[in-house]
């Protein structure tokens, strides 16, 4: 049994800091988008270009700094940069034709997909609760469609069902980036991943803007009004890309995914008190939903790192075990041409060193058959 100091330790009290931090970025960034498809700017790659430069600018730096050779394939990063920079063209987009609070809680959607995608490609195995918690979290995501098809009493948007169908695309696709990070960064280099992840989605970005948003960029007036909430958005991205590696590494996905969810809160209080927007009652529904699923997902994790500490911990013993061995295997080799009384205390020392041994497996015995019985 876990104490109330033990659990709110220094570690807990900045992660959840952190992952609060993290959370109002990304409402940040849905506010900014929601401000910019209320003025007329239709510009979800061009948003997002800045935040790619940006990347490549301040990571770039400190790779060339290091001089190290690339750890992963540079056409990996090519692949990631293309889907992340459509990732965000998609999810921004959908501002334009759906209600903020529908694209914060569709954004769940990129939870069941990162489950099969690790399944197939990772070969992550899922417990029936992390099963059910998907089920849930895809439960209260039906509320959110349903309620934007038959509900008549609010402003969402001018298409709200082509707005959650770009949505739910844009979190697949950000599924796909965020299983492909995980892959790069377990087997590359963070900064090499952000600064390779800013040049390909420059480069990618920029292509795109030239044919889909030149006219729509010319068109633009740049007002106070239109310029604080367009970089805003690019700043807020940078600053969520950069931050995430560190809350991961901190305290693992599953606080991130329980921090992110309160972004869905932040949305429904800008929406009420900045837009006076009116909320359907499904979305309540619809943030329950989520919640509950989340936290059914989330709560086997604690058994499975004791269960991976378990195992650690027999691998130490084992490991352990088999190096006395050896060193009772020498130290007899060695003795066998020294005095008798030397052997004795060398046969005496492994004798006592494989009785505690013997003891303490029989106690790990004892205590597997008390959990098979309990």
């Amino acid at each position: 049994m876990i104490s109330f100091k033990q659990f709110w330790t220094k570690k807990t009290l900045v992660g959840l800091g952190l992952g609060q931090f993290l959370s109002l970025l990304i409402t940040s960034t849905g506010f900014s988008s929601s401000e910019l498809a209320k003025k007329g700017i239709n510009v979800p790659t061009s948003q997002s270009f800045l935040n790619y430069v940006l990347l490549t600018i301040v990571y770039g730096s400190v790779m060339l700094y290091r001089r190290q050779a690339l750890k992963a394939k540079w056409y990996y990063y090519v692949v990631l940069g293309l889907v992340d920079v459509e990732a965000n063209y998609l999810v921004v987009k959908a501002y334009q034709y759906t209600s903020i609070t529908s694209v914060m809680l569709l954004d769940c959607w990129s939870i069941p997909s990162v489950m099969l995608l690790t399944f197939i490609f990772l070969k992550t195995k899922y417990r029936f609760r992390k099963i059910a918690g998907v089920i849930v979290c895809v439960a209260g995501l039906v509320m959110v469609v349903f309620s934007d098809v038959h509900s008549s009493d609010r402003s969402g948007g001018s298409d709200p069902r082509k707005g959650d169908l770009l949505v739910i695309a844009g979190a697949t696709l950000y599924a796909i980036s965020n299983v492909s990070e995980e892959f790069l960064v377990k087997n590359a280099d963070r900064v090499e991943l952000m600064s390779f992840l800013g040049l390909f989605g420059a480069i990618i970005s920029a292509i795109q803007i030239s044919i889909v948003e030149r006219n729509e960029l010319k068109s633009i007036r740049w007002t106070a009004g239109a310029a604080f909430p367009f970089f805003g958005f690019s700043l807020a991205m940078f600053l969520f890309y950069s931050f995430v590696p560190v809350l991961l590494k901190m305290t693992g996905s599953t606080m991130l995914n329980l921090s992110l969810l309160t972004s869905d809160m932040w949305a429904v209080v800008i929406r009420i008190f900045a837009y006076h927007e009116k909320v359907d009652w499904m979305y309540f529904l619809a943030f329950v939903a989520v919640a509950v699923g989340l936290v059914i997902y989330s709560g086997g994790d604690k058994e499975e790192d004791q269960s991976r500490n378990g195992v650690a911990a027999e691998d130490a013993e084992r490991s352990k075990h088999f190096d006395e061995e050896a060193g009772c295997n020498n130290l007899n080799r060695g003795t066998m041409a020294g005095s008798s009384k030397t052997g004795d205390t060398s046969k005496h020392d492994c004798t006592t060193s494989t009785g505690g041994r013997e003891i303490v497996e029989n106690k790990n015995i004892g205590k597997d058959v008390q959990g098979k019985k309990s």
